[in-house]
C-alpha cells in the first residue's frame, strides 16, 4: 500500500466544545490538542471568543484558536463526520450505553479509516443537553472518583487526545477505506425526509413522533450504514413516495 493510500487517525478527529463560558477553558483545550498532535478545533456558540485570555491558555497551541471554526449549533460542527462521541457523566434515555473511554477509544481510532470523528464536548456547567446527546452516534465517559466525578473542561480535553494518542501509536498509520460511511448531514436528511412521510401514517404514534425519530436516529447511527447503503435507504423512500403518491 503506498504512502497514499495512508491516513493519519489524529488529522482525521475534530474536538468540539459547546458554549464554552470560559475563555481560559478554550485556550487550555487548544494547547491539549497541540501537545498530543490534534489539529481540528471547533466552538458552537462560544461565551468569548477571541480572547487574550483564550490566547495566553494556549500557549504553543495558540496557532488552533487562529484556525478554530465558530459555529451556530452541534449539528453544523458535526457536517462531514462518519462518527461522533459526546463526552459526559450520564446517560440519556433508551438502550445506549455509556462506554468508558479505554473501551472506545480503540475504535474511535478505527472510525477514523472511513473519514472524520468528532469528539463532543458540553459547557463547563451545564454539561450536554439531551438533545445535543441524540445528534451523537456513542456516548462515553472518563471513569473519575465516585466521590467527586468532575473534570475541569480541558483537563476532560487532555485526558481524551492522551488516550487517543496512545491508541493512535498503537494502531499506527490506517490503510484507507474504499467503501466510505454515510456523513452526519446525509444521515440526517434521510431521517428528515423519513419523517415527511411517517406524518402521513399513524406509526410511529404521532404523540410520541419526537421520540421515536431519536430512537431511529441511534439506530442509524449505531449501523454506521455506508454511504452507498444510505442511498439505498433513499431508494426504499422514493419507492415508498411513488406509491403513496400513485393512491
Amino acid at each position: 500500500m503506498s504512502d497514499t493510500d495512508r491516513v493519519d487517525p489524529l488529522a482525521r478527529l475534530r474536538v468540539v466544545l459547546i458554549a464554552t463560558s470560559h475563555p481560559g477553558n478554550i485556550g487550555a483545550a487548544a494547547r491539549a490538542l497541540h501537545t498530543m498532535g490534534l489539529s481540528r478545533l471547533i466552538l458552537v456558540r462560544p461565551g468569548h471568543f477571541p480572547s487574550d485570555e483564550a490566547t495566553a491558555m494556549a500557549a504553543g497551541g495558540a496557532g488552533l484558536l487562529a484556525t478554530a471554526s465558530v459555529v451556530g449549533s452541534l449539528a453544523e460542527a458535526l457536517r462531514g463526520t462518519v462518527g461522533s462521541i459526546a463526552f459526559t457523566a450520564r446517560a440519556r434515555r433508551g438502550n445506549d450505553r455509556l462506554l468508558p473511554l479505554a473501551d472506545v477509544r480503540a475504535d474511535i481510532i478505527a472510525q477514523t479509516q472511513r473519514g472524520e470523528v468528532a469528539l463532543v464536548f458540553g459547557n463547563e456547567q451545564a454539561g450536554l443537553s439531551n438533545e445535543e446527546l441524540a445528534l451523537c452516534g456513542q456516548l462515553a465517559t472518563i471513569p473519575a472518583s465516585p466521590t467527586y466525578p468532575v473534570l475541569n473542561l480541558a483537563a476532560a480535553v487532555q485526558i481524551v487526545c492522551y488516550e487517543l494518542r496512545q491508541a493512535a501509536c498503537t494502531t499506527g498509520t490506517l490503510g484507507r477505506e474504499r467503501m466510505p460511511l454515510a456523513r452526519f448531514e446525509d444521515t440526517e436528511a434521510w431521517l428528515a425526509r423519513l419523517r415527511t412521510l411517517l406524518a402521513g401514517t399513524d406509526l410511529p404514534d404521532p404523540a410520541h413522533a419526537d421520540r421515536h425519530m431519536v430512537r431511529l436516529r441511534r439506530l442509524l447511527l449505531r449501523a454506521r450504514p455506508h454511504a452507498d447503503e444510505l442511498r439505498l435507504l433513499h431508494g426504499v423512500l422514493s419507492a415508498w413516495e411513488r406509491r403513496t403518491n400513485s393512491d
